[in-house]
């Protein structure tokens, strides 16, 4: 089981295209992205913790200064996104629109950055899942910076079509993150958390780092059927000049 929920090798990601990561958090796909492929990838938040989270972790990795293109991580808001129109070759917002108010800014705002012929890869929390946290806990979408709605997927897909993109692919991911999540929703405020959270929490992080064949065919199996995210492909029409 792998911590990011994007699948690269849908973007046909190719050395010196332009990235987007779009609330990018501590920087997973961003700096995955440029690992791959010689990018030019930004990654832009609102959190300034994360921003300087994700360059330390950035840091941490040997040998950059043999590498080309470059890996930026800057502060800023998705509403009024600080790029010229067609941009970037791609365009990721993952696991982001669930925390906005108004989102369909932030959509507009993709569609205006991404070159025609360009890819746009948005993620949001599956919706059965997420319902499923929302039944078992208020205080788990009421947090602050939580998730304030539960995206049908067909609606969403909609919204970004409208835009003129036009859809790819589509797949499910982290599907042995779902039952941690209903635990940790029904035992939410416990103190000490309860032994089945930091059970399962211990599972995951053994899981992450040993990659065991066993759990990755599982989530592999479970993905469709129960994965905790669902992530959509599109593509812009045209060609870039």
């Amino acid at each position: 089981m792998s911590l990011e929920t994007v699948d690269f090798s849908q973007l046909q990601l190719k050395p010196g295209q332009r990235l987007l990561d779009l609330g990018c958090g501590e920087g997973r796909h961003s700096i995955s992205a440029w690992l791959r492929e010689e990018l030019e990838v930004v990654g832009l938040d609102l959190g300034l913790t994360d921003i300087k989270t994700a360059r330390s972790r950035l840091a941490d990795f040997p040998n950059l200064d043999n590498r080309s293109g470059y890996c930026a991580f800057v502060a800023g808001s998705g509403l009024s996104l600080p790029f010229a129109d067609a941009t970037f070759d791609h365009v990721i917002c993952s696991e982001v629109l669930e925390h906005i108010h108004d989102y369909q800014p932030v959509l507009g705002e993709i569609a205006r950055v991404v070159k025609p012929g360009g890819s746009v890869t948005v993620s949001v929390p599956r919706y059965f899942p997420e319902w499923v946290c929302w039944q078992l806990s208020d205080a788990y979408h009421e947090v602050e910076g939580g998730h304030i709605r539960i995206f049908k997927a067909r609606d969403l897909s909609d919204a970004i079509q409208a835009l003129g993109m036009q859809p790819t692919a589509r797949h499910w991911a982290h599907a042995l993150h779902v039952p941690y999540w209903w635990l940790k929703c029904l035992f939410w405020g416990r103190e000490p958390e309860h032994f089945l959270v930091r059970q399962y929490h211990r599972l995951l992080v053994w899981d992450l780092m040993q990659k065991p064949w066993l759990t990755r065919t599982l989530d592999r199996f479970f993905n469709p059927i129960l994965g905790k995210s669902i992530v959509m492909y599109f593509r812009r029409p045209g060609s870039t000049p």
